[in-house]
């Protein structure tokens, strides 16, 4: 198949999918040595076999058209792991498809276990098979070979018919409503605003101490701010070993800093390291009582591990029993909390997820229900 390389073949080609009542979508980019990922090509397919490659690297072609098919709300725009793709639809228009549905969210509502491959659907529900001898090759050299035009259509063509069979399931089984709150998470624009005053969350483990916190935040913040306007991964600028490293550490000096393992020879003289003491100073001035640390930094009440392991099995035999994937109900963040707080502020708590199983964990907690192995099996009985 021929690349679509014009604005006026891409416009045709958005006018004509907009007419179907769902495009699947996906993407190819590049990100290895880039803060922002490079889109090198655009897949898109119908129910009624139109299939269209377009090149986003093309001179001069305007993906405005593309964009409007996005935000054309009487268009579902179909992704399988979508957060990446949409990630970049939002840098490319400041936009997020609606409506959306992603396949991989909604085959672990269907029981097909946490975090389903593409392939595996399209092997277990499109009965095809997908040669992915092309999935790690350099998308952004032109011209693309055959095989990689092959890859990049069957990532979409086949998708029409596992968005097909996992909405007649959804729809059969009444569980559309359960997709609702994971999708509202990957349309929503603030998981894709790379905030860095919030870039030590995802740095701050196990930490407990809030100065340790407070350095954290402005390390991973600097680090940050350099990594996007350079455009540049993260670890080019300073990689996150080391970030923890000078938080836990908190030098002062450069000779403080030039005795970290983790900070190249040298590194502690240059303007780098003079603006990563910078950063650890800013730490020691804030406040600590302003300081928010992380759930896990805060601890969990000591006891409470064994009843932890206990919902663990709880849920696993819920999920069984019902087809559902465990991951989409409860993380084990979550189940600690239910085991510390009988109105812990997390999702298993709260609406159809508390139906399905948070009220089973708060029994069993309480002595209100029982497991029990019979034929391999656990069982859940009521107590009372």
């Amino acid at each position: 198949m021929d690349l679509i390389s014009t604005t006026p073949a891409l416009r045709d080609a958005c006018a004509k999918l907009a007419t179907q009542p769902f495009v699947t979508v996906d993407t190819e980019f590049m990100r290895e040595t880039t803060y922002y990922p490079k889109l090198c090509l655009i897949q898109m397919a119908g129910p009624d076999e139109t299939a269209v490659l377009v090149d986003p690297l093309a001179k001069d072609i305007d993906l405005k058209p593309f964009l409007d098919l996005m935000a054309d709300e009487g268009v579902v725009k179909v992704f399988h792991s979508a957060r990446q793709d949409l990630e970049i639809i939002w840098l490319m228009g400041g936009l997020l498809p609606q409506p959306f549905f992603d396949t991989q969210v909604a085959a672990m509502v269907c029981g097909y276990g946490d975090s389903v491959s593409y392939e595996q659907l399209v092997n277990d529900l499109a009965k095809a098979k997908i040669d992915k001898s092309s999935r790690f090759t350099d998308w952004s050299r032109r011209p693309l070979s055959e095989a990689q035009l092959a890859y990049a259509l069957s990532d979409v063509t086949h998708l029409v018919k596992i968005y097909e069979v996992l909405a007649g399931e959804l729809l059969r089984t009444d569980r559309g409503a359960w997709l609702d709150e994971e999708m509202g998470v990957l349309t929503s624009p603030e998981t894709y605003r790379a905030d860095p005053e919030l870039a030590w969350r995802r740095l701050s483990g196990r930490m407990r101490k809030p100065r340790e916190i407070a350095v954290l935040t402005e390390v991973a913040a600097w680090r940050e701010r350099e990594a996007q306007s350079r455009n540049v991964p993260r670890g080019r600028i300073l990689k996150d070993e080391a970030v923890i490293d000078v938080a836990t550490s908190a030098p002062r000096s450069v000779e403080a800093l030039g005795r970290l393992r983790t900070i190249p020879a040298g590194f502690e003289r240059s303007r780098t390291g003079a603006d990563i003491l910078a950063a650890v100073e800013r730490g020691f001035v804030r406040d600590l009582a302003e300081i928010s640390m992380p759930e896990r930094a805060r601890g969990r009440s000591g006891g409470n591990g064994a009843l932890v392991e206990l919902l663990k099995v709880l849920l696993k035999a819920v999920c069984e029993n019902e087809g559902v994937a465990p991951k989409i109900i409860a993380t084990v963040d979550d189940l600690e909390a239910v085991a510390e707080d009988d109105s812990a502020d997390v999702p298993v708590l709260h609406g159809w997820r508390r139906s399905l199983f948070g009220e089973k964990a708060l029994a069993l907690k309480h002595g209100r229900l029982a497991l029990s192995a019979e034929g391999g099996r656990i069982v859940v009985r009521d107590l009372v």
